[in-house]
């Protein structure tokens, strides 16, 4: 997939810039395709565009946005197929998923706007007092490589529901999804200019929207570090971000559960998508008394875990999608072993009979301590830290124990107990007894250094408004 062309008010146009980025199949390490990086000319025609059209994206009726979320819901999923492949060679996924989770976790965000948005609230009256909820204004969005459509998605969805225009900037390390996105959007009722679709790095383009006059609000799915950095961009001219950011999410395994079928929908949910999701449950915190069964059963479902070529359908783990990526959870995995963590299975290099591609050993780490490095740093890889607690108090205080808060697990056998723990958790999502949230359009980003804001259904339109008073 060579892409040469920008998205710029509803038209597809030669950008300025000329830098060539290599897109990289991270399984075999091949070129597979490019795209160009924007020039700041390139930034400022898309703002511009999207300024120009704010004023049509603000007159949407309802019925518009509705007819506009559903023509994309159509579109996509005539494009099924294209999204699946192209997710598959750019970031690694294997393709049942990419086909699977990865693509039906960025239509769902379309279908749940179009199922909340004939009850959204864009006016109440009370007495004499009018409350307007109206548009922000041009938006900057900025995507990553991990879920490259779900975030997309997401934050579109929303944007189109407020009624506002916006530039997208997704990873380029995975820009086809985006790409094919647009082929989608281009075909339906939506005013020209209210989406636009750039390429480049993050550090140039990125920074370049986030300090931009034009844009009134950025939006930003990444790491903490480059959150930080936007944050401090963004500042300059007081515009509001939306950031969904890291995490190191915990998993409270309490006494009373079926250990076997716990330890196996923890390790499922945290291996999952290689274990490349920002929510992953990547500490497991355990009962002292059942850290031995608990290790042997995390040890044999990785064991069960089949790594390889993401075109096989048995796969279950694909590679890590770039390479430095890989070398910083390679690199990770040799402090967890210095800290003296016991390595339980897994551990450095690529897995056996594997000499190419970005693959890692799904690795288990017992007996942790919870300041060590591999429990307190964002991973990003199959890798797992077992924490061993005494009681509830204990594995509340280990879970809230870290900078982040984005999500979390609880696995018990009295669901209200798991109510009650829940409250208590520092995090924006807590999943009890369930291996994901499911489709329900519920509320997500974080707590601490996870981000500020909330995306999906009404809490993720609301991200793209401001509150007006008229009092007569």
């Amino acid at each position: 997939m060579k892409i040469k062309q920008f998205y710029i008010n509803g038209e597809w146009v030669t950008p300025d810039g000329n830098e060539e980025i290599n897109l990289i199949n991270p399984a075999n390490e091949q070129t597979v395709g490019s795209i160009i990086s924007a020039s700041k000319k390139d930034v400022d025609s898309a703002v511009e565009s999207a300024n120009n059209a704010f004023n049509s994206a603000s007159n949407l009726s309802l019925e518009d946005k509705k007819q506009i979320l559903q023509e994309v819901i159509d579109g996509m999923s005539n494009r099924r197929d294209d999204f699946a492949k192209v997710i598959s060679e750019q970031m690694g996924a294997p393709l049942k998923m990419s086909s699977g989770a990865q693509y039906g976790s960025g239509v769902i965000h379309f279908k749940n706007t179009l199922s909340v948005i004939d009850d959204f609230k864009f006016q109440e009256i009370h007495d004499n007092i009018t409350i307007n909820k109206l548009p922000i204004g041009p938006v900057g969005m900025i995507t990553p490589w991990n879920w490259p459509l779900n975030q997309m998605c997401t934050k579109i969805a929303s944007a189109i529901a407020a009624g506002t225009s916006f530039v997208l900037k997704p990873s380029e390390i995975t820009p086809g999804a985006a790409h094919i996105l647009a082929e989608v959007i281009h075909d339906t009722s939506m005013p020209k200019g209210m989406f636009n679709l750039i390429h480049g790095h993050g550090a140039t383009v990125g920074r370049e929207m986030s300090s931009h006059n034009g844009l009134e609000m950025i939006s930003f799915t990444g790491s903490t570090r480059a959150g930080i950095d936007i944050q401090k961009k963004a500042s300059e001219n007081i515009k509001r971000v939306s950031l969904e950011l890291g995490g190191k999410s915990p998993n409270i395994i309490l006494e009373d559960v079926d250990l076997p079928s716990a330890i196996k929908m923890g390790m499922k949910q945290c291996f999952f998508n290689t274990g490349q999701s920002c929510s992953s449950p990547t500490r497991m915190l355990v009962p002292e008394s059942l850290m031995k069964d608990a290790t042997s059963i995390a040890v044999q479902t990785s064991k069960e875990m089949v790594t390889g070529d993401p075109l096989q359908e048995e796969t279950f783990l694909g590679p890590i999608s770039n390479k430095k990526q890989f070398e910083k959870v390679q690199e990770l995995i040799q402090v967890g072993i210095e800290e003296g963590a016991t390595l339980a299975c897994g551990g450095v290099g690529r897995p056996d009979g594997i000499k190419k591609g970005f693959f890692v050993k799904p690795t288990v780490f017992t007996n942790v301590d919870n300041s060590m490095r591999i429990a307190q740093d964002e991973i990003f890889g199959p890798v797992i830290c077992l924490i061993p607690y005494k009681d509830i108090e204990d594995a509340i205080s280990i879970a809230n124990d870290t900078s982040y808060g984005l999500s979390s697990m609880v696995s018990c056998a009295d669901p209200q107990k798991g109510q009650e723990i829940a409250k208590r958790i520092r995090a924006g999502q807590v999943i009890v007894n369930r291996i994901s949230r499911g489709d329900y359009p519920a509320p997500f980003g974080g707590f601490k250094m996870s981000g500020n804001g909330r995306e999906h259904g009404t809490f993720g339109i609301e991200e793209y408004l401001e509150v007006q008073a008229v009092i007569s």
